[in-house]
């Protein structure tokens, strides 16, 4: 393997592309605005942090509309997306007006939406926040979870993946 370097969109590109060679488990976050409004977004920036405290960690654009509204949140939830789950990821990364309309979901701490059907779901407070180049970092402590036993919906190489075997 060689070390290679690369400058403006070449490098943004690259860098992108050696970053999808890590393959990750897909989540849609949830919370409510203000105004009760339920509001979500698919993201595949998530991982573990801590086990005492219970903590994990997922990163948000700056330049997503919704920024504002995660950062001054008190709860929002964590939803691992189930391999039959690809149309969900794809809703919530879409830019539709209501993303959670003819959705049945759960509410949970603060009104938070739950979906159903997940292989996982962390319901967190909004702790604490770092800004992150052109991203905003949330390190949040869990506060109730469950779990199914399904099959995670993967992302590689730009691409939906299923677990083989």
């Amino acid at each position: 393997m060689t070390q290679q370097t690369f400058s403006g969109e070449d490098f943004s590109r690259r860098f992108r592309n050696a970053l999808g060679m890590f393959a990750t488990g897909i989540t849609v976050v949830t919370t409510r605005s203000p105004a009760g409004e339920a509001i979500g977004l698919t993201v595949n920036s998530f991982n573990s942090v801590s086990l005492d405290p219970p903590l994990i960690v997922w990163s948000l654009s700056n330049d997503l509309p919704s920024r504002g509204v995660f950062e001054g949140c008190e709860y929002y939830a964590i939803n691992v997306l189930a391999e039959d789950q690809a149309e969900l990821s794809q809703r919530f990364a879409s830019r539709l007006d209501d993303k959670f309309a003819g959705l049945d979901f759960e509410t949970g701490v603060g009104g938070i939406p739950l979906l159903k059907g997940c292989c996982a779901r962390f319901e967190c407070r909004n702790t604490v926040r770092h800004e992150g180049g052109d991203h905003l970092v949330f390190i949040s402590e869990v506060l109730s979870f469950d779990r199914e036993d399904r099959q995670p919906l993967l992302y590689f190489a730009g691409g939906y993946r299923r677990l083989a075997g």
